[in-house]
């Protein structure tokens, strides 16, 4: 089958189209006859992003969410490949546990889902998971938002995930601290210090306020490797600014100056990564008091459009750098092959309409949940196309097929 796209603009590039045959780029020219064409109306095509922070809620969950209604909204948003983080219902500490994630995903993703496995037990942070069998399935370990406080355990667990060729993934936050920004930067720095015994590789979640970036500056300097991504909401959102549970996630919101730190650790390629850490919940517990509703906000499909207004959009971030760390950077640390728009590459490619300033709206929302803070927000950068092989995934009402 042969698609053309035309009337586009490609970052670096005069052409303004592509062929595509049989889900491969063969051309930036178009000639001949072609099965389909659509014309993008001067959007800004991008490789297809990868996000490493993401929570798809099934199986166990499925009253905030599905993987279908989840990977849905994150095609309409552009992302094309997410890790599926594992606080579900079975955790998936085993094999067996696992595999009843990943039927699901084959069964019903949209877009391709890597599942990190728990790295302990339950996680509880009491025993480690078998590290060993679950390394057959995947090689990305976590346990999310809980963070595993018993340093010996962590140590023992980071020498056998290095041992197997894995990464771990921490939200670090160290219980019993008083203060939530302590919380974040001291359990950073203790586990920088496992990190520098052990070896093993390891990526920062969340990271959001200025010691933390300080300790990371240090650890890369030192050689240590390690990675940190940064969320859109703590590039853009402040304390100050919180309204109800739709603005509640973990870590909180910060202060303005950690905000202005957070976007210097990107801006000056300190922090790589660009993750969205997407948790859907339902309406109901979202409605409760700020106090007892649930951690999380959505962040597929307002990825691109909070990035590139906040930032690309008044010159802060270039749009390269902006489609390096939502898809090469995370490619790369994460093992995956993809990112490029080149002939001979399978087609993954999303479009941004980079001209058009307009709402974002809880109706147009593609998953379950609508727990945004970005709701009635005005911005630009929306994706209005999403094309993996021969598969249009998403295709915006603005966008006609020829």
């Amino acid at each position: 089958m042969k698609i053309a796209l035309g009337d586009l603009v490609i970052p670096g590039r005069k052409e303004t189209s592509l062929l595509i045959e049989d889900g491969v780029i063969v051309s930036f020219d178009v000639s001949g006859a072609v099965d389909r064409a659509y014309g993008l109306n001067g959007a800004t095509v991008l490789p297809g992003a990868v996000d490493v922070h993401a929570h798809l809620r099934e199986p166990g969950y499925e009253y905030k969410e599905t993987i279908l209604r989840a990977t849905e909204s994150a095609a309409k948003g552009g992302i094309t490949r997410a890790f599926a983080m594992p606080n579900l219902i079975p955790v998936p500490d085993s094999v067996k546990n696992l595999k009843a994630e990943t039927e699901r995903t084959e069964r019903d993703a949209k877009i391709a889902v890597y599942p990190f496995a728990a790295l302990t037990k339950g996680e509880r942070g009491e025993e480690l998971s078998d590290i060993e069998e679950l390394s057959r399935m995947t090689l990305c370990f976590s346990d999310d938002g809980v963070c595993v406080n018993d340093l010996k355990l962590l140590e023992e667990g980071m020498k056998r995930v290095k041992a197997v060729g894995g990464i771990i993934a921490s939200h670090a936050e160290r219980r019993g601290a008083k203060d939530t920004r302590r919380a974040e930067f001291e359990a950073v720095e203790e586990e920088l210090e496992l990190v520098k015994k052990t070896g093993v590789r390891y990526h920062f979640c969340h990271l959001s306020t200025k010691e933390s970036f300080e300790l990371l500056k240090k650890a890369l300097a030192e050689g240590l490797d390690v990675t940190a991504e940064v969320t859109p909401h703590h590039l853009t959102l402040n304390s100050m600014m919180i309204r109800d549970g739709n603005w509640k996630m973990n870590p909180p919101l910060r202060s303005p100056e950690d905000v202005e730190a957070t976007r210097e650790a990107l801006i000056s390629g300190l922090v790589g990564i660009i993750a969205t850490d997407h948790a859907p919940h339902s309406i109901e517990e979202k409605a409760r008091p700020y106090e007892s509703a649930p951690n999380g906000i959505l962040g597929f499909e307002t990825l691109f459009p909070v990035v590139y207004t906040s930032l690309t959009a008044g010159g802060k971030l270039s749009l390269e750098a902006l489609s390096e760390a939502v898809t090469a950077a995370p490619a790369k640390r994460f093992g995956i092959d993809c990112g490029k728009i080149e002939i001979g590459r399978k087609a993954e490619l999303i479009a941004l309409n980079v001209t058009d300033y307009r709402a974002y709206t809880a109706e147009e929302i593609a998953g379950k949940a609508k727990n945004s803070p970005y709701i009635g927000k005005v911005m630009t950068g929306f994706n209005v196309f999403t094309l993996v092989g021969e598969k249009v995934l998403y295709r915006s009402s603005e966008i006609k097929e020829a």
